[in-house]
C-alpha cells in the first residue's frame, strides 16, 4: 500500500515531486482560466540611491572624515545686571545732596559768601544770622528755633544754618545727657569733660567758618536738618 504524502512534502527522491509542483504552480497562477504572472514588488529601501554615512550623522556628533567649519565667536555685549543685551550698568552717584534746603549742593555751583545785607524780618546781616545758630552754651539752640519760626523760606542760606545749628545743638545736648548718666554710674566725669570740650571747639570752628563764608556742611545731620526745616514753618 503506497504511503500517503502531504503537499508540503518536498522530498526530491519522490518521483511525483515534479508533477505535483507543476500542478500546484498551475493552480495558483491560473486566474479566470488563464495563467497569469504576478510581478514581484520592489522594495523601496533597495531602490534608494546610496547615501554617505557622514551625511546621516547630526551636527552634534561631527565625523572625523569631515573637516570642521570655523565659526566666529559672538561679539561681547554689555551686561546690565538683568541679562545680556540690557542697558549698560550705571554706577551709583557718589555725591549725595546735603538736603533740599542746603545751599551747598554739589550739583550746583558754589554759592557766594554771605553778605552784609539785612535778612528779611531780621535786623541782622546775613553773616551774623548764619553764624549765631552755632553759638555755644546752648545759645544757638534758642536762636535756631527763633530763626526757623521767623525767617521766610526764600532765605535759603539762613534757614539752612538755623536748622543745621539747631540739629547740632540737640545732638550735643543728647550726648551731654548720656555722659551725665555714665558719670553717675561710674563716678568718673572724664568722658563728659572731653565731650563738652570737643563740642565747644567744634561750635567755635563752625561759627568762624560760616562767618567767613566757608562751606560748612555736616552730612550726619542731613536728615535732622531737612526735618527741622520742613516742620518749623515761618510765622506770617
Amino acid at each position: 500500500m503506497p504511503e500517503k504524502r502531504s503537499k508540503y512534502d518536498t522530498d526530491p527522491l519522490d518521483p511525483d515531486f515534479v508533477r505535483r509542483t507543476e500542478e500546484m504552480s498551475g493552480k495558483t497562477g491560473e486566474v479566470g482560466g488563464e495563467q497569469q504572472t504576478v510581478p514581484l514588488r520592489d522594495d523601496p529601501s533597495l531602490s534608494e540611491p546610496t547615501r554617505r554615512f557622514d551625511e546621516q550623522v547630526s551636527d552634534s556628533y561631527p565625523s572625523v572624515f569631515v573637516p570642521p567649519v570655523y565659526k566666529a565667536p559672538p561679539r561681547p555685549q554689555a551686561f546690565g545686571g538683568f541679562g545680556v543685551g540690557s542697558e549698560p550698568h550705571q554706577p551709583p552717584a557718589t555725591a549725595v545732596p546735603p538736603g533740599p534746603s542746603s545751599p551747598y549742593n554739589p550739583q550746583t555751583p558754589p554759592p557766594a559768601a554771605p553778605s552784609s545785607r539785612k535778612v528779611t524780618k531780621l535786623r541782622l546781616s546775613e553773616k551774623a544770622a548764619t553764624a549765631l545758630p552755632y553759638a555755644p552754651f546752648y545759645i544757638g539752640l534758642v536762636i535756631g528755633i527763633i530763626w526757623l519760626l521767623v525767617v521766610p523760606r526764600h532765605e535759603t542760606r539762613t534757614r539752612f544754618h538755623a536748622a543745621q545749628g539747631l540739629a547740632l545743638q540737640l545732638a550735643i545736648l543728647v550726648g551731654s545727657f548720656i555722659f551725665g548718666v555714665v558719670r553717675g554710674i561710674t563716678d568718673s566725669g572724664l568722658g563728659g569733660f572731653l565731650f563738652g570740650l570737643a563740642a565747644f571747639v567744634f561750635l567755635l570752628v563752625s561759627m568762624w567758618r560760616v562767618w567767613h563764608g566757608r562751606p560748612h556742611h555736616v552730612p550726619l545731620l542731613d536728615d535732622a536738618t531737612a526735618w527741622l526745616d520742613d516742620h518749623f514753618k515761618p510765622m506770617k
